[in-house]
């Protein structure tokens, strides 16, 4: 049976309530599924418009694949750490800014690729050996020319490729760019920074689309207080049920119909859907009727990588002081690097970062073996080193609440994709960094998209009653100060 369109209800507390009054009928009511911070803040916002929401998360925490852990004493990310973009566009400024949060800047306007500018780090090859910084600049240069030659790749050839697959016609053509030795080994540390962007490995990111994403200015900063101050602020006073995993979304008539795991229902006008793309794609959640085949294939089309952290804490700081402790490997499978905490924190932490293949391989293991595994690298780089006295370990990839850490472009990736997994299916809206249409795999985009996702339901909504005018004046936050800068520290 085809879902009939939602009966959005017409009555709302608040500024306007007396036009709602007239309707004589209850507010319009939503259930949002997924506690990340896409959920959150649609949830935020159809609240602050006093519409009547419930928001299910099957952990017993918010937050999502952001995940600011205090066992150590002090906030450490475990998920997402970064803010993309710290400028006045990126739509969590004003909220950062609001909250009074200090970020550590790791590099400066126009970075692609990187969440750092190597103006502060220490690479070594795998014996413990430091590399030359003069060897890694001037093959990081070399690794810029192979991306510019890689452009012509692109343009020469209708039909996509791996980025892998563009480099290796471009040293093919150019056998002057290939590097041999020690040079080797950087080149494929670089090409393992660029598949940590991505979280994927480079034989699976797209030629067509990888360098496509608009950039917002100012860097990249990490959150120095973590990101749980901007999760608890959005998710003051809603209503939100904890431990309720969802596993059926059933669309009747007029109304949605979500039941948990333990078979309690909830009844709403309409429904949005902002569980990460691991889960969409595993079909943990059963939909009745099923999605349109139009937009399971864009779920199915989606790329999910892998990016896992070994936080280790030690009660003694016995490295230097840099941003970055990098390990240059004869494949890129095999380089890694380490982000110093204490640099940007003051907290004694190194956090070992693996991404694609590597980080799914991680999964594997043991905490104590994945532990034991990062300390190798580190004795090697430095005898003296000692044991950390904490340690924390991410899964993110089997991780049965994410499934992986966020979506990227594949090969052969339609072009409409976005559009797609945004576009709702009667009264289900859809939100999720993956659905973010300029900003995918950031926290910034997963917001946005959830504040697209609840204006989009409430567009519904009031439009079913007759009040779309009124939509313009209760969809939009009211926009905070931003005559104050952002609090940024070392630049």
């Amino acid at each position: 049976m085809e879902p009939k369109d939602s009966d959005c209800a017409d009555s709302m507390d608040g500024p306007f309530h007396s036009h709602f009054e007239m309707m004589r009928t209850s507010p319009p009511s939503v259930i949002v599924v997924g506690g990340g911070i896409s959920g959150i803040s649609a949830a935020r916002i159809l609240s602050d418009a006093s519409f009547k929401v419930v928001l299910l998360e099957s952990r017993d925490r918010l937050g999502g694949r952001v995940n600011t852990d205090y066992s150590f004493g002090f906030p450490v990310d475990m998920g997402a750490s970064w803010l993309h973009g710290v400028c006045n566009e990126n739509s969590l400024a004003p909220l950062i800014r609001a909250l009074g949060l200090t970020m550590y800047r790791t590099s400066g306007d126009n970075s692609v690729l990187y969440d750092h500018d190597l103006e502060s780090y220490a690479l070594f090859d795998l014996d413990g050996r430091q590399v030359p910084q003069q060897l890694v600049i001037e093959v990081g240069d070399i690794f810029k020319r192979i991306l510019k030659e890689t452009e012509k790749v692109r343009d020469e050839h209708t039909k996509d490729m791996s980025i892998l697959k563009a480099i290796s016609i471009v040293l093919e053509r150019q056998p002057d760019l290939r590097q041999k030795g020690l040079s080797h080994e950087v080149l494929q540390w670089f090409i393992c920074r660029m598949e940590a962007w991505f979280a994927a490995d480079a034989d699976m990111i797209s030629l067509k689309s990888w360098d496509q994403e608009p950039v917002l200015s100012g860097g990249h900063g990490l959150m120095v207080e973590g990101y749980h101050p901007v999760i608890k602020a959005l998710s003051k006073d809603l209503d939100i049920r904890l431990n309720h995993r969802v596993k059926t979304i059933a669309q009747w008539y007029n109304r949605v119909i979500v039941t948990v795991e333990d078979g309690t229902d909830f009844i709403a006008d309409a429904a949005i859907v902002t569980v990460p793309i691991g889960v969409l794609k595993a079909n943990l959640i059963k939909f009745e009727p099923e999605l349109p085949k139009w937009k399971v294939a864009a779920i199915s089309e989606m790329g999910v990588g892998y990016e896992n952290k070994i936080a280790l804490c030690f009660d003694t700081v016995f490295w230097p002081n840099v941003e970055l402790l990098g390990i240059v490997a004869p494949t890129s499978y095999s380089c890694g690097y380490f982000l110093n905490l204490h640099k940007a924190t003051g907290h004694p932490v190194l956090v070992y970062m693996a991404a694609g293949r590597f980080a799914y391989d991680m999964e594997k293991l043991s905490d104590e073996a994945t532990v034991n595994f990062a300390m190798l690298q580190l004795k090697k780089m430095f005898p003296g080193a000692t044991e950390p006295v904490k340690y924390l370990v991410s899964r993110w990839g089997t991780d049965p609440d994410a499934l992986g850490s966020y979506s990227y472009d594949l090969v052969d990736m339609p072009a409409d994709l976005y559009e797609k997994l945004r576009t709702p299916v009667g009264n289900l809206f859809f939100g999720g960094e993956a659905v973010s249409t300029d900003h995918a795999g950031s926290v910034h985009g997963a917001y946005s998209s959830g504040i697209l996702a609840a204006e989009d339901c409430m567009k519904c909504l009031l439009q079913k009653n007759g009040i779309l005018d009124l939509v313009h004046l209760v969809s939009r936050q009211e926009k905070l100060d931003v005559a104050f800068p952002l609090r940024i520290s070392r630049m």
